[in-house]
């Protein structure tokens, strides 16, 4: 019993770690929750007025989740300045309650320095919303100059008890942040590895479902990775480290993903092209054929439920001669050891088992460090010097200088742009709310500030102030159901209010229009404690709401409006751009030019992607009634992340140019790349200019390119095939980019 016991744990600790990775979403809804009864208790020792208690709560969450620096030294300097700003605020706000046009005015000031402030960093953003939220504060619990001595006692301290469980209760560090979310690329890679099984058994009618598994599981493998990389720095020693890591989570990555294509491959009644990974709702070609059953499809589906035991095993924990027998046989199929007899493209999967397992075991070296050799067969002990010999590599590499970005002035700053937008639109609002309520106008304000938010295009406060008005509706609801079953028992209500902060906090990275809906069902319960509860209320929080979503699009479609089609423009021009860096790169390193840094190249063409692919959700948005046009959104970024794989894998198999005896450079792979970039350039011109005049050229394939170029030259090997193959892959996937972008492409000459 106690045995399974433990495994039911462990599989419910897994869920848990690869729903939430770095556990990050539970340590921001605990913390917060945490804060705010603290604060509660503290003043509940004290006798504090209601009004104390909701003002407690409120200054208690501002000053827990305006904190986003990663450093606990840095945390604790903004906090004491945020202390400092929320006094001012909200002396600010008792003085100018009374006084309506000044009052006003000043909020609207206010507003365009809290969002200008976000161009300083981490500290200016939280400073910027401790000064908003703690003004509408003041204005909440109708803030006079009277009760300040009180309310001063009361934001001091909620920062107090913040403090206290940032730092002691809640306790988090950059390096114990990193290992949780290696942890959860573990899971998730495993779950990735379950999604192939699933690929392999499903019948006909189930392999799309299966497929849209696998889709899923590569983008949430994806995710993590790059949590990972955004993490390194702070929570490793040191560079070398940091840079050793990331290069074994991205083999890893890559491994699955090719896994993943090999496995399709097999599936498919004809070659599966890269993109039906990345394109959502593509089938399988030709509807896929479930493979012949056979020893070599059963010895298959062993080898992938033993590679998924090699990844659920935890780490620092000694599996013993059976799972290091395992490992081997899965390691020796990179030798072509013991192949079973079958299809071409079932024995390309066991060489991509092959490929995983040693992904798998060199993520164990860098984690572990040095283990035990002593079963070590000739192919793990070539995989094991191999990986020695890339660390010893990276050790020795040189840090190179960062890129520097030119920044933009002026109106064309994106933080002056938004904070004149969001000062204007905010201005509506007050003057919209005024109508609506001389009391309660400032929740038209609010909304109109929150839809700015980490949103940078017209299309983008659309869909948020659609989502907000949606969640906030339901939220009503809720309330005027939860108002009635609570009444005005105080502690019942805040009890509701700290599960609905932390389901928030909890809630806010998946869904905004859950958080939306938390949030209006804890003010309803606020508003009974402050007996201003009634169904009107509710009522005209709805209508604010909605008036704040409207000023706000209004603004940011009449004021320097940045539309969802020149947003989408400029991330994608970047996209292309980096593209070409890391394709030419890794080529130019694989064809014998000098060794860059081409893993952080990579990651910084999937943070621009997955910039793009964040700014096209207006596009690709169920509601919107553009289908063709969302077709097209989808295409397009589906097939520039089969661009982004091949750069990734071309920058991978570069980077072990160094270290592999079985790869050499080769100086003809330079010829295959120019019609590449050339192409690239050609598209990102006309993205940029759609007068542009350059064309994208076809022609033969990159193996005939290469064949004719050095004629008498001893044919590739098949690390070079594998090579020309993503080159091949990549040629293609940018040629297709050209038909939905309305690039001409050259006829192709005899």
């Amino acid at each position: 019993m106690k045995a399974v016991g433990r495994q039911v744990a462990a599989r419910l600790r897994d869920r848990i770690t690869a729903s939430d990775p770095g556990l990050l979403r539970l340590a921001a809804g605990s913390r917060t929750a945490g804060a705010i009864a603290l604060t509660l208790a503290v003043l509940a020792v004290v006798r504090a007025p209601v009004a104390h208690l909701v003002a407690g709560a409120i200054a208690a969450m501002v000053a827990t989740f305006a904190i986003r620096e990663k450093q606990r030294g840095q945390q604790a300097v903004t906090l004491a300045l945020g202390l400092l700003v929320a006094l001012v605020s909200v002396s600010l706000g008792a003085l100018l309650n009374a006084r309506v046009v000044a009052g006003d005015v000043f909020f609207v000031v206010l507003i365009f320095c809290a969002v200008y402030s976000r161009r300083f960093g981490d500290r200016g953003t939280a400073l910027g919303l401790v000064g908003f939220q703690v003004y509408f504060l003041s204005l909440f619990v109708g803030a006079t100059v009277s009760t300040l001595p009180g309310l001063y006692g009361v934001i001091a301290l909620a920062f107090a008890c913040s403090a206290f469980v940032r730092f002691v209760v809640v306790y988090e560090t950059p390096a114990g942040i990193l290992q949780r979310l290696r942890e959860a690329f573990r899971v998730r890679l495993a779950q990735l590895v379950s999604a192939h099984l699933g690929l392999l058994d499903a019948g006909p009618d189930e392999v799309d479902k299966a497929l849209e598994d696998v889709r899923e599981g590569s983008a949430r493998l994806h995710e993590t990775a790059m949590m990972i990389q955004g993490r390194l720095d702070d929570g490793t020693p040191d560079k070398a480290v940091a840079q050793l890591l990331q290069r074994r989570i991205a083999d890893a990555e890559i491994a699955a993903e090719r896994l993943g294509l090999l496995l399709l491959n097999a599936r498919s009644a004809e070659r599966a092209d890269t993109l039906t990974l990345h394109l959502p709702g593509a089938p399988v070609p030709s509807g896929g054929h479930l493979p012949v059953r056979d020893e070599a499809l059963d010895t298959l589906r062993r080898d992938l439920e033993t590679l998924r035991l090699l990844v659920l095993r935890p780490v620092g924990q000694r599996g013993g001669t059976g799972v290091a027998h395992l490992r081997n046989r899965l390691l020796g199929y990179r030798d072509e050891e013991n192949l079973p007899p079958a299809s071409r493209d079932v024995q390309d999967v066991f060489r991509g088992i092959g490929e995983a397992a040693r992904a798998v075991l060199g993520l164990r070296v860098a984690l572990e460090g040095p283990q035990d050799e002593s079963d070590d067969t000739p192919a793990t002990t070539r995989s094991r010097e191999e990986l020695d010999a890339e660390n010893a590599a990276i050790e020795g590499a040189q840090e190179g200088e960062p890129e520097a970005e030119q920044e933009q002035r002026g109106l064309r700053r994106p933080t002056t742009r938004a904070a004149a937008q969001v000062s204007v639109g905010s201005a509506l609002a007050i003057v919209g709310g005024e109508f609506l309520s001389s009391q309660r106008w400032y929740w038209a304000v609010l909304t109109c500030w929150i839809v700015f938010i980490n949103t940078s295009s017209t299309g983008e406060i659309l869909v948020k102030g659609y989502r907000r008005l949606v969640g906030t509706v339901l939220g009503v609801v809720a309330g005027i159901v939860l108002a009635g079953l609570v009444g005005h028992n105080a502690w019942t209500a805040l009890a509701l209010v700290l599960l609905f902060v932390f389901a928030m906090f909890y809630t806010a990275p998946l869904s905004y229009t859950l958080m939306s809906f938390f949030v209006t069902a804890a003010l309803g319960l606020l508003y009974t404690l402050l007996h201003t509860y009634s169904l009107s209320v509710l009522v005209l929080r709805v209508e604010e709401t909605a008036l704040g979503a409207a000023c706000g699009i209004i603004a940011a479609a009449l004021v320097l409006p940045v539309r969802t089609d020149r947003r989408t423009n400029e991330l994608l021009v970047t996209v292309l751009d980096r593209l070409a860096a890391v394709t030419d790169a890794a080529v130019d390193q694989l064809s014998g030019g000098p060794a860059v840094d081409l893993l952080d190249k990579a990651r910084d063409l999937d943070q621009a992607l997955g910039d793009l692919r964040a700014a096209t959700q207006p596009l690709t948005h169920p509601i919107t009634p553009l289908r063709a046009r969302r077709n097209t959104a989808q295409y397009v970024v589906a097939l520039l992340e089969t661009c982004a794989y091949h750069a990734r894998s071309l920058a991978a198999t570069a980077e072990l140019l160094a270290t592999h005896p079985s790869i050499a450079a080769d100086p003809r792979l330079r010829r295959a790349c120019e019609r590449i970039t050339g192409n690239i350039a050609a598209i990102s011109a006309h993205v940029a200019d759609e007068h542009a005049t350059d064309e994208v050229r076809t022609g033969p394939s990159i193996a005939s390119l290469l064949e004719r170029d050095v004629a008498g030259t001893p044919r590739y090997g098949r690390i070079t095939d594998r090579v020309l193959r993503h080159l091949q892959r990549l040629d293609e996937a940018v040629v297709g980019l050209a038909r939905p972008l309305g690039v001409p492409v050259a006829s192709r000459k005899p």
